[in-house]
């Protein structure tokens, strides 16, 4: 088992959103703990809500950022497997999306969500809105044990 668990499980499919959002991430040094997942068959398969015996060897994450529309599963059903689970339902998830449909932002919410962030389509905008969830969410605040 790795001895440092990782901080931020980022589940994004486009390759120019993880960059960039890593990007932000690092401009704070908020990036040395990252994982990566493409979509939510491989957050779930990371974070195996489902199965109380086999936890994520990094550990569980302090913060997940999530993409409702991803391939194979998509963002709300994610959120709805975490927020059912014992052993994931109190890990911050942050859905950081394109999507500006009330639907899902009310789903989202109705689901147990942290906070729900429409993607800047400003570079500036969008590294000032991932530095500042990323300050947030990992140095101000606190999360039960």
């Amino acid at each position: 088992m790795n001895t440092t668990p990782i901080e931020i499980l980022l589940v994004e499919d486009n390759p120019d959103d993880v960059e960039l959002t890593l990007r932000a991430l690092r401009t704070h040094n908020l990036a040395n703990r990252v994982k990566v997942v493409a979509d939510g068959v491989e957050a779930l398969e990371y974070l195996r809500p489902d199965d109380a015996a086999n936890p994520p060897a990094d550990g569980y994450p302090k913060l997940v950022l999530l993409d409702l529309k991803l391939p194979r599963v998509g963002g709300i059903e994610v959120l709805q497997r975490l927020k059912a689970s014992e052993r994931t339902r109190t890990i911050p998830v942050v859905v950081l999306t394109s999507s500006r449909e009330e639907r899902d932002l009310v789903e989202s919410y109705k689901l147990g969500v942290n906070s729900y962030i429409v993607k800047p389509l400003d570079f500036e905008q969008f590294m000032h809105t991932v530095d500042e969830l990323g300050l947030y969410w990992l140095l101000l605040n606190e999360v039960p044990r």
